[in-house]
């Protein structure tokens, strides 16, 4: 038995703690967008079956390990929604996967051929230091051997978390990066040194571990698809406020 359950919180309390906390703006939207794409999808036809719902609560059972359907109901309880309230969740999830689907699955194979050098990503190393002169020392060091970019990322690195990987930032796409750095940086091959490069940051000393051409893939076709959707339905929020405006003429 969840305890937390058993306290009564008044509405006006969750609304004046998600004020205190910069929240509301969030929930507020996402209540507005849940309204949008329940009233387009009925308008489009677009439906969760039954089978739908609870296909998509048994993965979810498997993935909470929860064998028994008193686990389930234990699991509810903790947190603090009713079986009905999950299945309208998982429902509401659906219907947003199949709208996107259907709003722009067609379009997805257009804007990654017209936008394909955005998706290039590098597998990236840098340095930064907040001195021109210690960036140049370093830049002269590591050419020469007589020290490695990461044992000089781990000294020298003004970021701690960054200095404990060795100046690992990962697999990162162009659109991330500064468009000046960028073009640097898809333009050299890889395990050259690249540097030193002035930001707002400092001074940055780079290598490329690897070039990743744009690929299509099933993870990068539903990103596509999940941003197109999101704009649309920040845009679809901007029209309602506007025709919720009164009219100034």
């Amino acid at each position: 038995m969840n305890y937390l359950s058993r306290i009564f919180i008044e509405p006006e309390e969750i609304v004046n703690f998600l004020k205190s906390e910069m929240n509301l703006k969030e929930v507020y939207q996402n209540i507005l967008f849940k309204r949008v794409i329940r009233q387009v999808a009925q308008e489009r036809g677009i439906t969760v079956t039954t089978e739908e719902i609870e296909a998509e609560a048994n993965r979810q059972r498997r993935e909470q390990h929860l064998e028994k359907a008193a686990d389930t109901l234990a699991w509810l309880a903790d947190q603090l929604i009713s079986p009905y309230d999950w299945e309208e969740g998982i429902c509401d999830r659906l219907l947003s996967q199949k709208l996107a689907e259907a709003l722009f699955a067609e379009e997805v194979e257009k804007f990654f051929l017209q936008n394909r050098l955005a998706f290039e990503q590098v597998i990236l190393y840098q340095i930064v230091v907040e001195s021109e002169m210690l960036a140049q020392e370093l830049y002269y060091q590591i050419e020469e051997g007589e020290i490695s970019f990461y044992d000089a990322a781990h000294r020298y690195d003004i970021d701690t978390h960054r200095r404990h990987k060795c100046g690992y930032e990962g697999t990162v796409y162009r659109f991330a990066l500064q468009p000046n750095i960028a073009t640097v940086i898809f333009s050299v091959p890889p395990k050259q040194l690249i540097g030193p490069i002035k930001t707002e940051q400092g001074y940055h000393l780079f290598i490329v571990e690897d070039l990743l051409p744009a690929v299509l893939t099933s993870e990068r076709h539903q990103e596509i698809i999940d941003n197109m959707f999101k704009n649309w339905l920040v845009s679809e929020i901007n029209y309602m406020l506007h025709l919720a405006l009164p009219s100034q003429f």
